[in-house]
């Protein structure tokens, strides 16, 4: 946990590029160095349906800023109010992909620290949580490609299989971030 605390993250980073609109996700690190992770619920129309992910969602008009609309969001998905979480910093704003028409974003990951883990209250959204150990993701564990074939497109990708999880895309792009930064840190 020691390396986390020397990351010395900004409290915010600007966005990388214009696009439609702009998501929050915290990234959340627990007891044993844990990374929290949800599993999003099975939808009709949603392209993230069924993928792993974090905590968050789109802006909204009520959001003074991102990280206010990944810790409202984190709030309703999970039931953790993250005001009492050790706020680390920002990570890397990632510009989506355009998985599905219309659905450009770019995503504000903000990264916290729980001395303990809380009861969770999962939203409709949320069909499973899991902890992903953040050591074993710094050792390689996991770590595959597989061939992603959809909107006319077929292309290998690289993901992350633990535990019985599948972590791709931009959720994968997050947790590389962080990983490079914890690999660099003193």
């Amino acid at each position: 946990m020691s390396r986390l605390l020397r990351l010395n993250l900004p409290p915010s980073l600007p966005d990388p590029e214009a696009v439609r609109s702009r998501a929050a996700v915290a990234v959340v690190v627990g007891p044993g160095e844990d990374i929290l992770f949800i599993r999003r619920a099975e939808r009709k129309g949603d392209p993230w349906s069924g993928d792993m992910a974090f905590p968050g969602g789109r802006e909204e008009p009520i959001d003074p800023h991102p990280r206010a609309t990944a810790e409202r969001e984190t709030f309703e998905e999970v039931g953790v109010d993250l005001s009492g979480a050790t706020f680390l910093g920002a990570l890397q704003p990632m510009a989506s992909p355009l998985r599905a028409p219309n659905q450009g974003f770019v995503i504000h990951p903000f990264l916290y620290r729980l001395d303990a883990w809380p009861s969770f209250v999962t939203s409709e959204e949320v069909a499973a949580i899991h902890h992903l150990a953040l050591p074993r993701i710094l050792a390689g564990e996991g770590r595959e490609t597989f061939v992603f074939r959809g909107y006319g497109i077929e292309r290998e990708l690289p993901c992350l299989r633990l535990d019985g999880t599948f972590v791709w895309g931009l959720t994968l792009r997050v947790v590389d971030d962080l990983t490079e930064r914890l690999r660099a840190a003193p």
